[in-house]
């Protein structure tokens, strides 16, 4: 097996490019927590591209948030030589191998991942068996037509159960339990024959080496020094450095600088060919121009037709990032486009609010994906940011029949409302058969509808609901485990919109609106909502030299108040003793002035306090 070449001597012994007929493109695809990372781990020791002394835990996780979080956000590709035994001493092949996320929140990179590649490695965890992600991607997978060779990791714990998990697997994609490899990614164990499996299972890549040049980019990162590094799946003809490369989709013209794979890191080579995977550098530095599911062509030669592409996502939840500072605003902007680049389900739109100043409108795909590009923001770009409760998208129809869209509860129309329309999912729930009745009761408490239930084994049941998606982006999860001990997992998708009973509630502080804490919630919840808001603002808010009523209100209906009581300066410290009257005209003196300042005066609301009340962590006006 012959070692990858560092960066410094791949520079100078640059390696030509494979024969499409000895390359294999894979990804691994599983639940959270079934041991992608790990045995990814386990293949870059064996097929020797990490040497033992550089090799730590999660080697292909690269962000400090993987790392501490242990889950995979972004997925990463990686090139690997392994050689097949044979009579004339064997051939090597050059694996290409994708590490992908598995929470519901980057499904998206899944779905690129797939794209990408020829064949799927479908990783099930022995212990706990099939879940509900495990079922997404096997559907994503055999969607794309790709070869799904399907596996059973963590072999080697006391728990496992193979044998049942084996047969769940064999019945689900239809092969025979034989077919089904074992494998632990902790101790190695059945590494090489996976492996093995993969060369002899996945197809080569299909692809016209003669014809112009096509790649399509999976990927792009923002490197300081060497500008947009893009990711590329090369499908059609071939690309060699210091060629000049265009753009597809915006016309844009580069010079290749410098082109390469990535084994495990970036190593240059005289150039890519049909069915490759590798990086490009241009030096550009405008991010925008590097977008994901672009094709890249040849300028001398360039393609007629570009490659289909990817599905655009749609973001489900919908929240305000604003900066501490004002000032910050054009950093956040920068921060912004460059991690749009590396996650192209982000989307963003300037936006002002009378509370907080300047920002941006984003959407996600749902509160994780929200929660680690609010902290992604802060750690790589040292942000002060404030982001707004999350909020789904509404349509919302009115008396004289205009329709608006409401992606924010302070673009909420004034007026007649006739409909109000939210976006629902069809949820897939997998649970032990003892907690049926208790996800039942959870669903139903969140307005689902049950849509059937399936036994997979006489111990297992998949359940199908329909829910609405504010119903579940909150702590719907959280929930479930809660309630499951565990054992339950969860996957959704997109199934359209159905209308619902749902009104805007206000806070207002001193009888003003403030447009941050305006939220769209289901009737029967407005009032606990509303109960909740007003408590939590008046422990916030510090009190003020006049009395502050804090109210929720549906429309000009006031459905809670709290009072923040007002700060009572001691106007008679300096009295001692002498006559009432004068005591008495110096407190009608105060409360003269505290009327007077009460007609004029503004709350002030410090902005720990919008920190506090607008934490990811935002209630949903139900009780816990």
């Amino acid at each position: 097996m012959s070692p990858i070449p560092t960066p410094e001597q791949a520079a100078t012994v640059a390696p030509a490019a494979t024969p499409s007929s000895q390359l294999r493109n894979f990804c691994i695809i599983a639940h959270i927590d079934h041991g992608k990372s790990t045995l990814a781990d386990r293949m870059l020791q064996a097929t020797g591209v990490v040497a033992p002394r550089d090799m730590r835990a999660q080697y292909l996780d690269r962000m400090d948030i993987e790392r501490e979080r242990g889950i995979t956000i972004k997925s990463q590709a990686v090139r690997m030589p392994w050689t097949v035994a044979g009579p004339d001493g064997g051939r090597t092949y050059a694996l290409n191998m994708i590490d992908t996320p598995g929470h519901v929140d980057f499904s998206y990179e899944v779905n690129r991942s797939l794209a990408a590649c020829e064949g799927a490695v479908l990783l099930v965890d022995a212990a706990q068996g099939i879940q509900a992600q495990t079922l997404a991607n096997l559907y994503m997978a055999i969607e794309g037509d790709l070869t799904v060779i399907p596996v059973l990791n963590k072999i080697d714990l006391p728990a496992a159960e193979p044998e049942r998990h084996a047969e769940e697997i064999a019945s689900l994609i239809g092969c025979d339990v034989d077919d089904v490899l074992r494998v632990s990614g902790k101790t190695g164990q059945g590494v090489a024959e996976l492996l093995d499996r993969i060369v002899e299972a996945v197809p080569a890549p299909h692809g016209d080496p003669d014809a112009p040049a096509r790649a399509m980019i999976f990927d792009s990162v923002y490197d300081t020094y060497r500008g947009v590094v893009t990711y590329v799946r090369v499908v059609d003809g071939a690309l060699k450095p210091r060629e000049r490369i265009e753009m597809l989709s915006t016309g844009a013209v580069h010079d290749l600088l410098e082109i390469g794979v990535i084994s495990p890191e970036p190593a240059p080579s005289a150039g890519l060919g049909a069915g490759e995977v590798g990086y490009l550098i241009t030096g550009v530095k405008d991010v925008r121009q590097s977008r994901v599911g672009d094709t890249v062509t040849a300028a001398a030669r360039p393609a007629a037709e570009p490659l289909s592409g990817y599905r655009d996502p749609k973001p489900m939840v919908f929240s305000g990032l604003f900066p501490v500072d004002g000032s910050d605003f054009p950093a956040l902007r920068d921060a912004l486009d460059k991690l749009k680049l590396n996650d192209a389900a982000l989307t963003y739109e300037p936006e002002t609010s009378v509370a907080l100043g300047f920002g941006f409108r984003c959407g996600y795909l749902g509160l994780l994906h929200l929660e680690i590009i609010r902290e992604r923001l802060e750690r790589e770009f040292n942000l002060d940011i404030i982001s707004t409760a999350p909020s789904v998208v509404y349509t919302v129809t009115m008396e004289d029949r205009s329709v608006h869209t409401v992606t924010n509860p302070s673009e909420f129309p004034e007026g007649k409302v006739v409909d109000v329309s939210e976006p629902v999912v069809r949820a897939t729930i997998l649970t032990p058969s003892e907690f049926v009745g208790t996800v039942m009761e959870l669903c139903v408490s969140r307005r689902g509808t049950m849509g059937g239930m399936d036994y997979l084994s006489p111990s297992r049941v998949e359940m199908h609901y329909t829910l609405p998606l504010a119903e579940i982006v909150f702590d719907f999860f959280d929930a479930l485990k809660s309630r499951t001990r565990g054992y339950a997992s969860l996957d959704y998708e997109m199934d359209g919109e159905q209308s619902a009973d749902l009104v805007k509630v206000d806070i207002l502080l001193n009888g003003e609106r403030v447009d941050a804490f305006s939220a769209i919630v289901h009737r029967d919840a407005a009032y606990s909502y509303g109960v909740m808001m007003t408590k939590r603002l008046k422990d916030l808010i510090p009190r003020q030299q006049f009395e502050v009523p804090v109210q929720a209100a549906i429309g000009s209906r006031i459905i809670s108040r709290e009072t923040i009581r007002a700060l009572r300066k001691d106007m008679l410290a300096k009295c001692y003793g002498g006559d009432i009257s004068r005591k008495r005209k110096l407190l009608e003196k105060q409360k003269e002035g505290k009327k007077r300042m009460k007609a004029i005066g503004r709350v002030e609301v410090p902005q720990e306090a919008f920190i506090a009340a607008l934490g990811a962590d935002q209630p949903t006006g139900r009780d816990k």
